[in-house]
């Protein structure tokens, strides 16, 4: 019987443990893609306890803590941090299969030392053990010892950016760390937040904001401003695609009438985003971006809940709305408006996974190495399962050598383990071509396209500013 997550974890293959031992295992990482607060990395506190860092802001935890019955009062309300850890740790043994117990025993294993799986008989043990090494250690000690070589924060455009200057005074993690362009609330036009949205990117960018070419005169600001602090990244959570095609007007006058307070159609709404969209697209073009567009969350199902707790309390789901047509709609008018930056693509409905890998291979241009490509297996499919299945689709219409890897997707800065995951289960899949056939021997091949997919080509997308 194989020993409990040891060394060869998931390495089914003598090939795919020499793959991983002599060369995954010790790369750097590149975390594009992150959700970890800029002011927690700059202001560098060390944690009150583990309970702090392992389940403050984990959705995918408190998700699994509910279905298992633990009550709220214990994931997200006023019961202690041990009580929250003893709660945590009487669900693990429900979750066999489940990402979460792997992940959980990694993060033990490397930032602990604890080998053992996690009980409600030893939690105690546990806890204290962990306790003892967590209050002793700050935010960029955990991104130092996690080898993490450059980091993406997630930002809004009226964000101050006034912790990342913080950083680059004084930051000892030894990673790059810079802001993402998150400027989801621009896109929500119906939503209650965007008229006061509206308000502080007025106030920020110092533009008055009274039609829809002001708005993008002040975005237009804040795009500067960003790139002028080291961004090259942006990132949308465009979780239903705008239908088209591109129409100005109705978009314009879409933004005037929620700005007069007027009930707006659904398709003014979809005019105003596709036009957006394209527009932003273009500046990312002209700057030299990087765009991600993360496709089909169905957000906040739950409208108890999202009521008493917010956004990002794990209450969301996969959308199964059709993608292709708008998307397809959506990219290539982008295209005629200015050459299409370098995209990434995430879809969250599995079914979706085909279409976007195969449109983003017509999307190319030439000499330009994978300008469009699917991003990493995303939030529900960054398990075992999804990651296999991710890796061979891509595998069989893309050349998987230009793939971007992995992202922690997380606000925890315990999850650099993630990295591991997925390396783990990369070589495994190699060593398994290898050893049956299916792929010839070839060491020097093997190690480029391992340091390529797990580092090379993610880092490679910020060469102007790491």
């Amino acid at each position: 019987m194989t020993k409990f997550m040891d060394r060869d974890f998931l390495l089914k293959t003598e090939t795919a443990r020499e793959l991983y031992h002599g060369i995954a295992e010790t790369l750097p990482i590149c975390d594009f893609h992150c959700h970890i607060p800029a002011q927690q990395i700059a202001e560098n506190k060390p944690f009150s306890s583990i309970t702090e860092v392992w389940l403050g802001g984990d959705h995918y935890k408190w998700r699994a803590m509910r279905i298992a019955g633990v009550p709220e009062e214990k994931i997200t309300g006023s019961a202690s941090d041990e009580e929250k850890f003893m709660a945590w740790a009487e669900t693990m043994p429900k979750l066999i299969g489940n990402p979460l117990y792997h992940w959980t025993h990694l993060e033990l294993q490397r930032y602990f030392g604890v080998e053992q799986p996690l009980t409600a008989e030893n939690a105690k043990e546990i806890y204290d053990a962990c306790n003892e090494k967590i209050t002793a250690l700050r935010p960029q000690d955990l991104i130092r010892v996690s080898n993490v070589k450059l980091l993406c924060t997630t930002d809004d455009p009226v964000d101050t950016l006034e912790w990342h200057r913080q950083l680059r005074e004084q930051n000892e993690s030894g990673a790059t760390i810079l802001p993402a362009w998150r400027p989801d609330k621009a896109l929500n036009l119906t939503a209650a937040t965007f008229l006061p949205w509206i308000s502080q990117l007025a106030e920020a960018s110092g533009e008055e904001i009274e039609t829809f070419a002001g708005l993008k005169d002040a975005l237009f600001k804040r795009l500067r401003f960003f790139h002028e602090n080291g961004c090259r990244l942006s990132d949308h959570a465009l979780d239903t695609v705008p239908a088209g095609p591109l129409d100005e007007a109705l978009a314009a006058q879409a933004f005037a009438d929620v700005l007069a307070g007027k009930d707006v159609s659904a398709q003014a709404v979809d005019a105003y985003r596709f036009a957006l969209m394209t527009w932003l697209s273009g500046e990312y073009s002209r700057l030299g971006w990087t765009m991600q567009l993360h496709i089909g969350a169905a957000r906040n199902r739950n409208p108890v809940m999202f009521e008493k707790l917010g956004p990002d309390t794990g209450f969301d789901a996969i959308d199964d709305a059709s993608i292709a047509q708008n998307l397809t709609a959506l990219l290539g008018a982008m295209m005629a408006e200015a050459p299409l930056p370098r995209t990434l693509l995430f879809t969250l409905n599995d079914k979706d996974n085909y279409v976007v890998a195969t449109l983003a291979g017509t999307l190319q241009r030439s000499g330009a190495t994978a300008l469009v490509n699917q991003g990493p297996a995303w939030w529900f499919h960054d398990q075992k399962c999804g990651m296999e299945k991710h890796l061979r689709n891509l595998s069989a219409v893309t050349p998987l050598s230009e793939f971007v890897g992995m992202t922690t997707d997380s606000r925890s800065l315990l999850s650099y383990t993630r990295h591991e995951y997925f390396r783990r289960i990369l070589c495994n899949m190699f060593g398994t071509l290898v050893e049956d056939g299916e792929y010839p021997d070839d060491r020097a091949a093997l190690e480029m396209l391992i340091k390529k997919i797990c580092f090379q080509n993610a880092y490679d997308l910020f060469s102007e500013v790491r």
